[in-house]
């Protein structure tokens, strides 16, 4: 039961899918009940990602409610929530993310009017941040921190970075002016690691803004050869966002010959990788944050894992710090219209390809 309450409908108007898996407003959902260790969110703002679109098109679940980043201010709260964050309480501007698309939790997702959210993955917003920035940072964060420091492995953080004296620690992250690939630039630059970034060269100024040492033309075929040069044929650690067979081989044949460590946002079959013994290859879901299953199919359903869950809880912890000191800024931004229908066109424009170096957002409420 709640511990405190606002008054809260029984129904709300959420973008969900439809038969075909694509977005649709409908208007008469069901406000998300609290379950233990939640808390309930008037939704102010939203932000779009590939997964919201890539949820539907491959795991269509008609009814359910698209989603993933959100902010807005919280209006009920699981009794169970004043031991876990006693730092919450109605009313608080929060953000985070949730697993919008859910076939086995279809009622809840980011993008309807009330968003139930895990408290001890909630970040209050710094009273500096404008709420469309805080509606952009919930999936990036996470998908950072278990890139980095739980696949691979890094051994220094921003609370204990690298000695600026020594040598330069490498770590290539391949699709670098993605919204993840900023959040992870910006992490690896305040732990002391030496960023080598891909992307397009239109998106050049942008990755070393967030803090790219160097940077090169993701589709020209001497790239793989220029970092191997820059690094002196020592790079351990490659990071990609795209994950196509192109940045695949690139990032296997930046690794030095010693061996490292390589790891993809998305399921990277055997048949994809080059036979490289010596690099350790993993990928990491997102959701696996929340600790519970994931009923998907076709390689990406998951047990659920309280360690990942564990992980993720202790980097909330130190990401409040750094987004409390201003360390942290989102992606570039782009406005979308506002309202649900604003977002549910945000989900169509992401999936055409036609989005570049911007993190779609869109206030829903004003």
């Amino acid at each position: 039961m709640p511990a405190l309450s606002a008054t809260i409908p029984h129904t709300q108007s959420a973008v969900v899918q439809d038969d075909a898996g694509q977005p649709v407003l409908n208007h008469s959902v069901r406000v998300p009940e609290l379950r233990p260790k939640t808390v309930l969110v008037k939704t102010i703002a939203n932000a779009v990602n590939p997964c919201d679109f890539k949820m539907g098109s491959n795991f269509p679940t008609p009814g359910a409610i698209i989603g993933s980043d959100f902010v807005g201010r919280i209006v009920s709260l699981d009794i169970s929530v004043a031991e876990l964050r006693s730092d919450l309480a109605i009313g608080d501007l929060v953000c985070g993310y949730v697993h919008g698309s859910n076939p086995s939790d279809p009622g809840n997702g980011g993008f309807g009017e009330y968003v139930r959210a895990h408290a001890q993955l909630t970040y209050k917003v710094p009273k500096h941040m404008d709420v469309l920035e805080a509606a952009a940072i919930g999936v990036s964060l996470q998908t950072a921190a278990l890139s980095l420091w739980y696949t691979l492995r890094l051994p220094h953080t921003p609370y204990d970075s690298v000695d600026p004296g020594s040598v330069p620690k490498y770590v290539l992250v391949y699709g670098a002016s993605t919204s993840s690939g900023t959040m992870v630039l910006q992490l690896l630059k305040l732990s002391g690691y030496t960023a080598i970034a891909t992307c397009s060269p239109k998106n050049f100024s942008l990755v070393k803004e967030y803090g790219a040492s160097y940077v090169f033309d993701y589709a020209d075929d001497k790239t793989a050869d220029a970092i191997r040069q820059v690094t002196n044929n020592k790079l351990e650690y490659a990071l990609d966002c795209v994950t196509d067979n192109l940045s695949v081989a690139c990032c296997y044949a930046t690794i030095a010959r010693t061996g490292g460590r390589y790891t993809t946002l998305e399921l990277c079959p055997a048949d994809m990788r080059p036979k490289r013994r010596a690099v350790k290859h993993d990928w990491i879901f997102a959701l696996d944050v929340f600790g519970e299953p994931i009923p998907l199919w076709n390689g990406y359903e998951r047990k659920a894992s309280p360690e990942t869950h564990d992980f993720a809880v202790r980097w909330y912890k130190i990401f409040q710090q750094l987004l409390d000191q201003g360390k942290l800024r989102p992606h570039p931004l782009q406005v979308l219209d506002s309202g649900l229908d604003g977002i549910a066109n945000g989900v169509r424009l992401l999936k055409s390809g036609t989005v570049s170096g911007k993190k779609l957002v869109g206030r829903i409420t004003a």
